[in-house]
């Protein structure tokens, strides 16, 4: 039997479809290869956003030659958004890869290696526009306790420093019983937390003409029984309406967390950035969040040195990072995309400049993050317990898990006491830091739920894709903080 891996780059979306190639290659015979050894097909599933991306892959593909030379019966797939930018460029740079496909025809790669193999030449195939929404294609989920639901897919914004739209097309919407039958369906495999994705999650219903639906939604995830916990990412704040913040307060499974893109706090930048709001709304939206639900914890992305970018713009982005007291910030270095109207603009900041700038910015959520932790102190915190979170738990005899507003949380725990990942566990936080908190103290109570049987059923079966988690808050099993924004994060 001819053994597989996928290799995963970007956001949330990225790590969704890897989680469909993987489904599609086990239908179709593959198993996942052992790990330590060098699989018969490998797989990149790519980001385009960040420049740094291009140089990886060829990088990645690079490193490989070697393994394809040694066996030549061995096959290399590129697919996704930089699949989908670059297209014939990959096989003229890299003649040793086998298939290109594009984020719009993941379904076909299993015919494309086929084809590969008998022809015994390079299929390049791309389409352009959605062949099938993803969700309805085979998948092998990474997680037992927690879900990626895609409700949409595209863009229908015009971002001067983002190239997703052209990559990932047109915004398309899913009819909302195929989206509450999915969730069904998960939570009945034992499921315990969904997080619904879009490119622009809330402007979810403007295929179907309804600008409430994506309110509708939440309130109907509300009323599956089994489903503990909703969470979303990410939305726009030109579309985020107040429907959307009372669904959230009123709907008991739905998180009080919320990543909202900031990307710069000055008018003048955002207007060049091509986003619809200025910095008074993204400040109203936050308040008004913060009324409803007072224990809300908010995260954002924001990216420092994009052309034109003077010292008092960068000085209105630190202000609207004091005012919101964000939990956590993912924050970035401008580069340039090829293809973007960004690349091509007056203004490009020095790098020194732009490096001098981020540092101050980290510097300065490092402070809020940490304060803002510190706050947690002392907080009795129901945990579900993930899988992989924390890097240090074996030596500190601890185990990890997400609070309900995401925040990650190391806890003891005791002689005889094993909670499985999908298990609930209720703890005291004890001390805090800028990126997670910790709880020393005894586990005030341990709740076995249908999510731990099913990952322990699942420890006889081998393990999902592993996802490099580049830019969002994450679920299952994510990684340590992210070098690089993803396309989800709009």
């Amino acid at each position: 039997m001819r053994t597989y891996e996928v290799r995963t780059y970007g956001c949330q979306m990225n790590v969704h479809d890897s989680e469909r190639l993987s489904g599609l290659l086990e239908e179709a015979g593959y198993v996942p290869v052992p790990e330590g050894e060098t699989a018969d097909v490998v797989v990149f599933n790519t980001c385009a956003v960040r420049e740094n991306a291009d140089n990886r892959l060829y990088g990645n593909l690079g490193h490989l030659r070697p393994a394809k030379q040694r066996n030549p019966g061995m096959q290399i797939a590129v697919g996704g958004c930089l699949a989908q930018k670059d297209q014939g460029e990959i096989v003229r740079r890299a003649p040793w890869v086998d298939v290109v496909f594009g984020t719009h025809n993941i379904g076909s790669l299993p015919a494309l290696l086929e084809r590969a193999r008998i022809a015994g030449e390079a299929q390049v195939e791309l389409k352009e526009s959605l062949e099938v929404f993803p969700s309805t294609l085979p998948t092998k989920r990474e997680s037992a306790y927690a879900a990626w639901v895609a409700i949409s897919v595209g863009c229908n914004n015009t971002c001067t420093f983002c190239i997703v739209p052209s990559l990932r097309g047109k915004e398309k919407d899913r009819r909302p019983g195929d989206i509450l039958a999915e969730i069904e369906a998960l939570v009945a495999q034992g499921v315990l937390e969904v997080t619904l994705l879009g490119q622009n999650v809330n402007t979810y219903g403007v295929e179907f003409g309804d600008r409430l639906a994506f309110g509708k939604l939440l309130r109907a995830c509300g009323g599956v029984e089994g489903l503990e916990r909703v969470r979303f990412t990410s939305p726009h704040p030109a579309a985020f309406t107040d429907d959307v913040i009372a669904a959230m307060a009123e709907t008991p499974n739905v998180m009080h967390q919320l990543h909202m893109p900031l990307q710069s706090g000055s008018d003048r930048i955002l207007k060049a950035m091509r986003r619809s709001y200025r910095a008074e709304r993204y400040l109203g939206i936050i308040e008004r969040v913060r009324a409803a639900m007072p224990d809300a914890a908010i995260s954002t992305d924001i990216i420092v040195g994009f052309p034109g970018e003077t010292e008092e713009d960068f000085q209105a982005t630190l202000d609207v990072v004091r005012h919101s007291r964000f939990a956590q910030a993912f924050t970035f270095q401008y580069s340039i995309r090829p293809g973007t109207p960004a690349a091509t603009m007056d203004g490009q900041v020095p790098k020194e400049v732009v490096q001098e700038r981020y540092e101050r910015l980290v510097a300065l959520q490092e402070e809020i993050s940490w304060e803002e932790n510190k706050k947690q102190v002392g907080r009795v915190l129901e945990v579900l317990v993930a899988e992989g979170e924390g890097r240090k738990d074996e030596a500190t005899r601890r185990m990890s898990g997400r609070a309900p507003d995401n925040r990650l949380v190391h806890f003891a725990v005791g002689e005889g006491e094993r909670p499985r990942p999908g298990d609930m566990v209720t703890v005291e936080v004890t001390y805090a830091a800028p990126h997670h908190l910790v709880a020393d103290g005894a586990i005030r109570s341990l709740r076995r739920t249908r999510a731990g049987d099913a990952w322990e059923a699942r420890q006889g079966g081998s393990p999902g894709p592993k996802g490099v988690m580049l830019g969002m808050p994450s679920i299952g099993r994510p990684a340590p903080l992210p070098a690089t924004t993803g396309c989800a994060a709009r």
